[in-house]
């Protein structure tokens, strides 16, 4: 089969949360699996890789004609084989500071969606489309109205459905769609128009990253309005919930050059050095106590409210902790706050910092992941990969991954918890750093967390099998 994916943002060329991680993994798997692959996604200032010149077209925005260049770059990615991902540059729409959140975003989108949609049924011809989040559903329409191409098969993915494209029904004129087209059997959302209810109307066949956020998103909590669509699909048998890996190359502790020292689940004493490593970075007091820590948006979502109040009272022990992002300042205040109480054993770095990331992933005992909802999550996944034992709510993908040792001594590979209240995560996280204390129970929870196959080698012969459907 021939393959195209489309995203609007891809690792290793720009990146602000799972999507890109996402993006630049499955291509992979597909191509290792016999498939012609390629990924497109906008040609953004921040790329600097060397990109070959492929064509130009013209582009009809609102009257005037702007020209979409398609460049590429290829990446190896061994035995031979290679991944070409497509660019769609313009110097009007892209050519800014940041990926997201400027004024024009929907035309920026628009733009970017008809150049795709040119490109994809005119030239390129895919057997599959796949979209992915709310930057690309209006491509499905395209495809299906403007190029009146029923034979490709589209996949639409949700990755998180709170950022759902929505925007004035001014911006129908983008996409040079009239007003039959501002319904509520069509795009019409609420007095609005969403880009995805484009791609969830139009697409053949609907994915999500976990098998429970597929559950949740058919509820009014986690729908966000599209609930009433979503079971539709569901009960047409047309919704499907795939968890998402990652890349067991790019995060691997035996060869990781990022981290201190390399380290397998044969080696792991050498992960402590990893751990003292990190003390002697941060600033924190170098002693064998459990390290606790988060990297994630500092946002509501992820359980930030009560985790803060949590760490209050859990920091009274002998405990360190690390938190690493970006996000609401407030949040992050509120951490820097508890510093000044906990001064030796808390450190807080508002930063976008891979590299600290995996050290940190590599050096932590406990990683904590109290979100109020999480499509998949990737970070439990990459903490499992690093012998960090996760403490999660039982939400959405952390509900699929990650079994609680409580319950369950010889399947569990981290510690759950269903509750929203700070009682619930100090509860859970204190049973966690109770059983750190005992070393063979602990190895024994390490080892496992760390042969658990979350690669993407599995998740992608389930895509297969939708393409084929």
């Amino acid at each position: 089969m021939k393959i195209l994916y489309v995203a609007s943002e891809v690792v290793p060329y720009a990146k602000s949360g799972g999507l890109a991680d996402v993006a630049g993994s499955l291509p992979k798997e597909l191509i290792k699996l016999g498939h012609d692959t390629s990924i497109i996604m906008p040609r953004y200032k921040m790329i600097t890789q060397d990109l070959t010149y492929v064509l130009d077209f013209p582009i009809n925005m609102n009257g005037r004609t702007e020209t979409c260049i398609i460049r590429k770059h290829e990446q190896e990615i061994g035995n031979g084989k290679k991944l070409t991902t497509y660019f769609v540059d313009n110097a009007y729409y892209f050519d800014r500071d940041g990926m997201y959140c400027h004024p024009d975003e929907a035309e920026r989108f628009a733009f970017f969606d008809k150049a795709v949609a040119e490109f994809s049924n005119r030239i390129l011809k895919p057997d599959v489309l796949h979209l992915n989040d709310w930057q690309t559903g209006p491509i499905a329409l395209l495809t299906r109205d403007r190029y009146n191409n029923k034979h490709v098969k589209i996949i639409y993915t949700i990755h998180n459905l709170e950022y759902n494209g929505r925007f004035n029904s001014g911006n129908l004129y983008h996409f040079d769609l009239d007003w039959s087209y501002f319904t509520p059997e069509k795009l019409e959302f609420f007095g609005d128009f969403s880009f995805t209810k484009a791609g969830l109307l139009y697409s053949d066949i609907i994915t999500t990253v976990s098998k429970t956020y597929a559950q949740e998103i058919q509820t009014e909590k986690y729908g966000f309005g599209y609930e009433g669509i979503l079971r539709y699909k569901s009960e047409d048998k047309k919704l499907f919930g795939i968890v998402n890996g990652i890349d067991y190359q790019e995060f691997n502790p035996a060869i990781d050059d990022e981290i201190y020292t390399n380290f397998d689940v044969t080696t792991l004493n050498k992960k402590k050095i990893n751990k003292q490593k990190l003390q002697e970075e941060l600033g924190l007091p170098v002693k064998d106590v459990p390290i606790l820590s988060i990297i994630s948006r500092i946002v509501q979502h992820k359980g930030v409210d009560i985790l803060v109040e949590s760490m209050n009272e859990i920091l009274k022990q002998d405990v360190q902790f690390i938190v690493l992002g970006v996000g609401e300042q407030h949040y992050i205040n509120r951490f820097k706050m508890l510093k000044e109480r906990y001064e030796d054993k808390i450190i807080v770095k508002d930063i976008f910092d891979p590299v600290l990331a995996k050290k940190i992933y590599a050096g932590s005992d406990i990683f904590m992941m109290p979100s109020m909802f999480e499509p998949c999550g990737l970070s439990q996944l990459i903490s499992f990969r690093y012998g960090t034992i996760p403490v999660a709510r039982r939400t959405g993908g952390l509900n699929d991954t990650v079994v609680g040792y409580l319950g369950n001594k010889e399947e569990g590979n981290g510690f759950t918890f269903w509750g929203t209240r700070t009682e619930d995560l100090i509860e859970v996280t204190n049973k966690a750093i109770q059983t750190y204390s005992d070393k063979d129970t602990w190895t024994s929870l390490v080892e496992r967390a760390m042969t658990q196959d979350y690669s993407w080698a599995h998740s992608a012969k389930e895509y297969i099998k939708l393409y084929e459907m």
